[in-house]
């Protein structure tokens, strides 16, 4: 398992964390994309038909061929940086809840339609690495 980062911003990404919580759910490479709120938002525009940024988009590569990667991961820093210190936790520690959250949306999970179980795995494994509590539970716990 690989994860392939293009970082196109000065974030430090949490690279042992996410590898080691990645590892832990697929055998299959990821491919991680770290951008500013503008590049996120032409890439929601241009994918979704969504003209706003918005903090991860996922990819996933449809097929069921283990040699292909699993898909790919949109992250806003921007979003991570402003949601940690609205949430008081770091900025790593909200980009790895946002990595979660996308690694879920490519295994197949679907909050939006789905009956809990995706928050039910996001709560899991938030509870295995000792993260604060994500976009999904907060939501959810209101």
């Amino acid at each position: 398992m690989l994860i392939t980062i293009d970082n196109q911003t000065s974030f430090q990404v949490p690279t042992r964390e996410i590898e080691s919580i990645s590892s832990s759910l697929t055998h299959r490479d990821i491919e991680l994309i770290v951008c500013d709120n503008n590049t996120i938002r032409d890439i929601n525009s241009k994918y979704r038909g969504i003209e706003k940024s918005t903090d991860v988009l996922s990819f996933p590569i449809d097929g069921e061929f283990d040699i292909l990667p699993l898909g790919s991961i949109v992250i806003s820093y921007e979003y991570a940086i402003s949601k940690a210190n609205e949430f008081d936790h770091t900025p790593q520690d909200e980009f790895i809840l946002l990595f979660i959250h996308g690694v879920l949306h490519l295994l197949g999970y679907d909050h939006e339609i789905d009956h809990g179980e995706m928050r039910a795995e996001e709560e899991r494994i938030i509870k295995i690495y000792d993260l604060p509590t994500s976009l999904i539970v907060r939501t959810s716990n209101q």
